[in-house]
């Protein structure tokens, strides 16, 4: 790690806990958030774009929430502050489609909603498309690191809905223990016999889907929201954060 890695990941452990360090942080790296929201804006944000507020919030949440166990911090907060902008741009894309465009009085000037309104769902579902092939990206080389592919997850997902709502609840007990989300992390290991006794499950069922379990507490651990709102609606009938 070099000398200005360990200066960051130190500025982020202390504005984790001060909220004074949080703001210098935030202040300082606004060129950083700046950039990440004219990814998203295909333009240069402005001081009164909502969405410049939006990804600085998200800039504050990856810092509450990082880990030094997950990889890059400046990495998660550019996954945050992106998942961030696209739900919003998403509640406001169907926000839009409430609205009458007939209150102009010249028809020449007036825009059709049904145009308008698949041009905001064109750009949300393009922004969308590239936010989750990079998330699958950034989850494939992680998984890599813990020997496990896309195609051993086809292969080991649970086949019958039993088996999916205890690989389930082992999911949503290990969300609420962060020591085993950190351990599984550090150790690049499943924590099966603690999975097991605190969800309730038989071990032998999470044995026989490890690889399965590997990604789906990947996804949990490391800013990967788009991908992890799906799998949640998956492993608990609609639960998304």
């Amino acid at each position: 790690m070099d000398s200005e890695t360990h200066e960051l990941l130190s500025r982020v452990d202390l504005a984790a806990k001060n909220g004074r360090a949080a703001d210098e942080l935030i202040a300082d790296y606004m060129p950083f958030i700046k950039a990440e929201t004219a990814k998203f804006l295909h333009r240069p944000p402005e001081q009164s774009d909502d969405e410049l507020s939006i990804a600085m919030f998200a800039f504050y949440e990856a810092i509450r929430s990082y880990s030094r166990l997950r990889g890059s911090f400046l990495r998660f907060a550019a996954m945050q502050i992106r998942s961030r902008l696209i739900d919003n741009y998403r509640r406001e894309s169907r926000g839009r489609g409430h609205i009458s465009l007939n209150a102009c009085d010249d028809d020449s000037q007036t825009e059709p909603l049904e145009m308008l309104a698949d041009s905001h769902d064109a750009f949300a579902e393009a922004q969308l498309r590239e936010a989750t092939k990079q998330e699958i990206a950034e989850l494939a080389a992680q998984m890599e690191q813990f020997g496990v592919s896309f195609s051993d997850i086809a292969e080991n997902s649970p086949k019958q809905q039993r088996t999916l709502e205890q690989c389930g609840r082992a999911v949503r007990y290990a969300r609420s223990n962060k020591e085993l989300l950190d351990e599984f992390l550090r150790t690049k290991k499943v924590p099966m016999a603690a999975l097991a006794k605190g969800a309730q499950v038989e071990r032998k069922t999470l044995e026989r889907h490890r690889r399965y379990l590997v990604a789906v507490l990947l996804i949990c651990t490391n800013g990967y929201e788009i991908m992890r709102g799906h799998i949640m609606q998956v492993l608990k009938g609609g639960e998304s954060r």
